[in-house]
């Protein structure tokens, strides 16, 4: 049995625990929370048996891994605390906020011997998977351009993606997600031309972008004052796979080949989507591995890089 101790106590951790239903031989021992009272409330919900509010405390406890679901600020330090305790991290996206914080993680992680993964789900979706399985045998010949977006118009007043302070901003919080898409079948960005707007709170509320790869080229939005389709398209050489809405949860595509031939993809996922990922870490863990082959720390870097580049281009940080 994986004993998760869980650092948070918001949405996303609700999520987690819920499709940690879906996970076997792995469930939440223990939560944190700054003073106790949250995760007091948060393990009398969900039957966990021990709650700290001490983080040293959780992080010498006898747990074998966190899943780190804190305010994006806080996710490189808390993930460097917890790898020098001697614990596996699964921590939520974005791994960091800068490069230099992402790198000092992956350098504790290599010292400790420690397992580390960023929590991008997409590509532990079965249909995800399906379409890997589809392109990778040649179902569009090779890919060479990706477009995708994410638009989320619903934000209330005073959350933490529109304060600067927590390094808010729709690219950090639901933009990452294309960055990664574009990676995972593109490769790393080289130049990125970007179009966006920057809100009256001080942080990014939409941004458009087209990037030149490795391997290809993507166009990408992300937007917290738009709305959009929710959809993917991967495009190859003898054919095209569509994502349908929303493809960062996907659970149908379509895909055309080179003489417009069509094939409908439809796998419905179960729990709450982040058991997927959840599973995969488990299995890392179990067999005694560092790194995930899928979410590799070389693309969760290329993915947080790109979009760093243009959030702050936006902003007109000095890289």
């Amino acid at each position: 049995m994986i004993r998760f101790g869980i650092i948070g106590t918001g949405s996303i951790a609700q999520r987690f625990f819920a499709g940690l239903a879906h996970v076997p031989d792995a469930s939440v021992v223990a939560v944190y929370s700054r003073g106790g009272a949250k995760a007091r409330q948060f393990a009398a919900v969900h039957h966990i048996p021990t709650v700290f509010d001490e983080i040293d405390d959780l992080l010498a406890s006898d747990i074998d891994a966190v899943y780190i679901a804190t305010p994006h600020p806080s996710h490189a330090a808390l993930s460097i605390a917890a790898l020098k305790a001697g614990k596996a991290v699964l921590c939520e996206k974005p791994a960091a906020t800068t490069l230099a914080d992402f790198d000092a993680v992956t350098a504790v992680a290599r010292e400790t011997g420690r397992l580390y993964m960023e929590a991008m789900k997409p590509p532990f979706f079965p249909l995800y998977q399906l379409i890997r399985e589809r392109i990778g045998i040649g179902a569009i010949g090779d890919v060479r351009f990706v477009r995708a977006g994410f638009a989320n118009p619903n934000v209330p007043e005073g959350h933490a993606v529109l304060d600067p302070a927590q390094a808010g901003g729709g690219l950090l919080d639901i933009g990452i997600y294309s960055s990664f898409l574009a990676v995972d079948w593109l490769g790393a960005a080289g130049e990125i031309q970007t179009l966006g707007r920057i809100g009256v709170s001080g942080v990014d509320t939409f941004a458009s972008l087209n990037v030149q790869h490795e391997r290809g080229i993507s166009q990408l939005y992300c937007g917290l004052d738009i709305a959009g389709s929710g959809e993917a398209l991967i495009g190859g050489s003898a054919g095209y796979v569509i994502i349908h809405d929303k493809w960062w949860n996907p659970a149908k595509a379509t895909l055309v080949n080179a003489v417009g031939e069509r094939e409908e993809l439809a796998i419905a996922p179960i729990g709450s989507g982040l058991n997927y990922e959840t599973a995969h870490f488990c299995e890392l863990l179990r067999a005694g591995e560092l790194e995930s082959p899928i979410m590799s720390h070389v693309k969760t870097r290329a993915a947080l890089a790109m979009t760093l580049h243009t959030r702050d281009t936006l902003l007109g940080i000095a890289p």
